[in-house]
């Protein structure tokens, strides 16, 4: 007699074990990196000597003095500056977007941090060279540029594969729930490595799938944003210009006039022109944007005059600028604050828990060869 055909479930556990031994090493790998990154601003400066330097709290006597202080210690660097205005105060760090000295990688700005008591440089260095910018890279593109963003992406895809028939063939008969959640304390080795790897993938289920979720989306945006831009239209950054009138307004004013216009914004970010017929742009975050680092509010103005030439209004979004806006606080956690960022960490910490219990169970099913 034909040898039966295996079920369904057994043909999708072995797909979810040959996944796992594959693509599950670098599922662990990507978890671990993007654990160490949830909190990565903050480790950043406590490892750094001149930033711990900087008292906590203190800000600057003027924003116009740390544009002043930028130009006057990169003379060289005439583009836009964009300086980040944190919560807490201390160090400012500061992005030079476009530096001749990376102009050949996709992403790595000049990082520049600003002691804002003395008005002078005491931290620089590329994207990518620092320790935590590089585990950036390595954990979003492989260090590869875009291209490995790309792989990301495409990985990404395959480990949703692996968490669907995970989750399949796992999935409890009719009545069987119980018995699918419960832990053999007293079982062999080998069961309880078992119940280890399911109750953790049960447990952290929903975490992994948002943040694979979302990583898959945040790497691939040059497909995802056509086919969102078909649903919903997005939103297209204008293209400005101004006419040289005179000499700049203090920057102070500029920022004032763009907080006037969104009256419960925080200044979170300021941009100063990329050429002398650029606008300045400000950041703003507002109650209710789901990122307050990098939010979606935007004034920009002729630094001239210092009229409103456009504006974003971050909590009047398009749908499909609503899913992007999500993505990246979803992604760290930072949407829901210090419990969403720990969150994240746990949903980063769980697929490396999944991998090696994984592996430890099917090394020790394996049948042994005999050596004779």
């Amino acid at each position: 007699m034909a040898a039966a055909r295996p079920s369904l479930r057994v043909l999708v556990r072995r797909v979810h074990l040959w996944l796992g031994l594959t693509i599950g090493a670098l599922f662990a790998f990507a978890g671990l990196t993007g654990s160490l990154l949830v909190f990565y601003p903050e480790i950043d400066a406590a490892l750094s000597p001149a930033l711990r330097a900087v008292p906590a709290g203190a800000r600057p006597a003027s924003w116009q003095a740390v544009v002043d202080t930028l130009h006057r210690e990169h003379p060289s660097r005439t583009g836009a500056w964009r300086i980040e205005v944190t919560p807490e105060g201390g160090a400012i760090p500061v992005r030079y977007y476009k530096p001749r000295e990376t102009s050949g990688r996709d992403f790595a700005p000049l990082l520049v941090w600003v002691d804002p008591g003395r008005n002078t440089t005491i931290r620089t260095g590329f994207w990518g060279d620092t320790v935590f910018t590089w585990i950036y890279d390595l954990h979003y593109r492989l260090l590869l540029d875009k291209p490995g963003g790309v792989a990301m992406g495409i990985f990404g895809i395959v480990m949703l594969a692996l968490i669907a028939s995970g989750l399949w063939a796992w999935w409890p008969r009719r009545g069987g729930w119980r018995r699918g959640l419960h832990f053999k304390h007293r079982a062999a080795p080998v069961r309880r490595l078992y119940d280890w790897h399911k109750l953790t993938g049960v447990g952290a289920l929903v975490l992994v799938l948002v943040v694979t979720g979302t990583g898959v989306l945040l790497d691939l945006p040059d497909q995802v944003r056509p086919l969102l831009q078909q649903m919903s239209p997005l939103y297209a950054t204008p293209v400005l210009t101004v006419k040289l009138t005179g000499e700049p307004l203090p920057l102070d004013t500029l920022v004032a006039r763009a907080e006037h216009r969104f009256p419960d914004g925080r200044l979170a970010w300021i941009e100063t022109p990329a050429r002398a017929t650029a606008p300045i742009r400000i950041n703003l975050a507002r109650p209710g944007e789901p990122s307050q680092r990098f939010p979606r509010t935007n004034v920009w103005l002729d630094p001239y005059s210092g009229r409103i030439l456009a504006v974003r209004d971050g909590l009047a979004e398009s749908g499909g600028d609503v899913l992007l806006n999500w993505l990246h606080p979803l992604h760290g956690g930072e949407a829901f604050g210090l419990t969403g960022r720990l969150l994240a960490l746990l949903a980063g910490l769980a697929p490396i828990a999944l991998f090696v219990t994984g592996l430890l169970r099917w090394r020790r099913r394996r049948p042994r060869r005999r050596h004779g």
